[in-house]
């Protein structure tokens, strides 16, 4: 079975694919009870990360809430791919440097037909806009304790009943996002440039 979402808004596939408002709460407040314990301090900064295509297979997806260093609580979406594979690949996050102003750090790969390459990947989000999606045997509403076509992130507390989807792999097209982590077993990328440059230069 395979499932297209072909040129649909993903915010308007998010109501029956992606973690629902109450599920993200649900484990909101059993970290608040003390029930989960985050495990992965971010920066409390999130940035953008745009591709023209993202392609993997052992696809899973679950809400889990990650803690910023100042103690904020975000509730995130993640996706994530025991392989995967990213074409025109930008990551881009405004900073803040005294007396200078706003600096834009950025880092591009995958360009020229070179795809960057990744092993156990998971993207901690709160939005993903794409062209179009494909999920081959897609399996929608899965309880996160039960997915069996992907994996959680094994640093990632989870309510094992809660919502969850998964598929066997899938395909976005001109996808953008955004994030507030990435990591990943393993991240190969091809014809890497990082840079930090003056003013604002967002990839979306």
């Amino acid at each position: 079975m395979s499932q297209r979402i072909g040129k649909t808004h993903w915010k308007r596939f998010a109501i029956g694919a992606v973690p629902t408002a109450a599920a993200t709460a649900a484990v909101a407040v059993s970290m608040a009870q003390g029930a989960l314990a985050a495990s992965f301090s971010i920066s409390g900064s999130d940035f953008k990360v745009s591709a023209g295509s993202l392609s993997g297979s052992g696809f899973a997806n679950y809400a889990t809430v990650d803690v910023a260093k100042n103690g904020k609580h975000i509730p995130v979406s993640v996706s994530a791919l025991e392989n995967a594979k990213i074409t025109d690949m930008c990551q881009s996050v405004p900073v803040d440097i005294p007396v200078l102003g706003t600096y834009t750090m950025s880092l591009k790969a995958g360009g020229e037909g070179t795809a960057v390459k990744a092993k156990d990947l998971y993207i901690d989000m709160t939005d993903l806009q794409a062209t179009s999606g494909t999920f081959h045997n897609v399996d929608i509403g899965v309880a996160t304790g039960s997915i069996t076509k992907g994996q959680v992130n094994p640093k990632d507390h989870v309510d094992p009943d809660g919502y969850a989807q998964q598929a066997d792999s899938i395909e976005i097209i001109d996808a953008h996002q955004k994030v507030w982590a990435t990591s990943a077993g393993t991240f190969e990328l091809a014809g890497l440039h990082m840079n930090i440059a003056a003013g604002r230069h967002d990839c979306f």
